[in-house]
């Protein structure tokens, strides 16, 4: 005797599943808002869906996920275009569901199909999703999810050089000073990523757009909020620093107007921002090439400096010798200098 029923126990096929997330992604276009009780059921349909994706994706708890499965759900999800309806869709699904769509953001990016990185593929032939999930910062609602998805796309070199070469980078300045600070915070974590994950890739884009983007990063620099400045003050450091942007650097200290942004942050009521400030200052004063503008400021400012410099200390730590002999070699230098 056969038992039909049984059939529903069946577990679904990766092809099965993504059909079905598809579909009930698909399905949320047709739901208006007076439609309350079909929309909820809709959304009810997708979390399921996305349960099952996860569950596929990575176990259940007790058994490890069939990689063959794996790749297959992957290669589907991508051939099907499950990828742009993930991204566009993120604004109205639920929280269980963006929570499990994050989960399985990483693995879906990480895994190859026959030493192919299908998403990112996809994504690189659908740049537009990265400028979308950018934009998603101006949603406090999902700009933590998109934040996260992001970070996961930033990994790749090809998907963080297209984000810094578009149109929709220059809104991180804006989104690093939203006045939500956990939405803030969260933008600051992904503009450092993009500075800092790839150095080739940022040199490339720092030689290209020189003059645009340190515009824009003074005014983090001069910013009212302390977390502004103190955030971008750092970031400043560990990417100007890197060897790959010696010539970004060299640049840079040759502009009187950073140098004049580096000696206000020196007076910085905080400690650590001057702290910081100075390991910016001292490359401009021990730059042995030092052009005639910067001399002439410097020994303009001679007076002050000395006395900042003579005040500033770093505190306790294990770093006191090292900052001490960089300090009194730089206020030898400006004590060379004179109008």
């Amino acid at each position: 005797m056969s038992f039909s029923f049984f059939k529903a126990l069946r577990p679904k096929t990766p092809q099965e599943v993504a059909k079905s997330i598809k579909e009930s992604l698909v399905a949320l276009d047709t739901k208006t808002v007076s439609e309350v009780k079909a929309l909820e059921k809709a959304l009810e349909e997708v979390e399921k869906n996305f349960a099952t994706m996860r569950t596929m994706l990575s176990g259940d708890g007790e058994s490890e996920p069939n990689l063959d499965q794996v790749s297959q759900l992957v290669d589907e999800i991508c051939k099907e275009d499950v990828l742009t309806l993930l991204i566009h869709k993120l604004p109205i699904l639920g929280w269980e569901a963006r929570k499990d769509l994050v989960h399985c953001w990483s693995i879906l990016l990480k895994h190859k199909v026959e030493s192919n990185s299908c998403c990112v593929e996809y994504i690189e032939q659908h740049a537009e999703l990265l400028d979308f999930l950018v934009v998603c910062y101006d949603n406090k609602d999902i700009a933590l999810s998109c934040g996260i998805m992001l970070r996961e796309c930033i990994k790749f070199p090809s998907l963080a050089r297209y984000i810094l070469e578009s149109a929709s980078f220059v809104l991180f300045f804006k989104f690093v000073e939203l006045p939500n600070f956990d939405v803030a915070s969260d933008a600051f974590s992904t503009f450092k990523d993009l500075l800092t994950k790839h150095v080739n890739v940022v040199s490339e884009f720092l030689t290209a757009h020189y003059d645009e983007f340190f515009d824009l990063y003074e005014r983090l620099l001069t910013s009212p909020n302390y977390v502004t400045r103190r955030q971008s003050l750092k970031l400043l450091s560990d990417f100007l620093l890197e060897s790959p942007n010696s010539q970004i650097m060299k640049r840079y200290i040759l502009e009187v107007r950073y140098l004049k942004v580096m000696m206000t942050l020196l007076r910085d009521s905080s400690k650590n921002i001057q702290i910081s400030a100075f390991h910016i200052f001292k490359v401009f004063v021990a730059n042995p090439h030092k052009p005639r503008e910067v001399k002439l400021i410097l020994a303009k400012n001679q007076e002050k400096l000395l006395e900042l410099l003579h005040n500033l200390s770093p505190g306790k730590g294990s770093e006191d010798e090292q900052f001490e002999e960089e300090k009194e070699f730089i206020i030898k230098e400006i004590e060379r200098l004179s109008c």
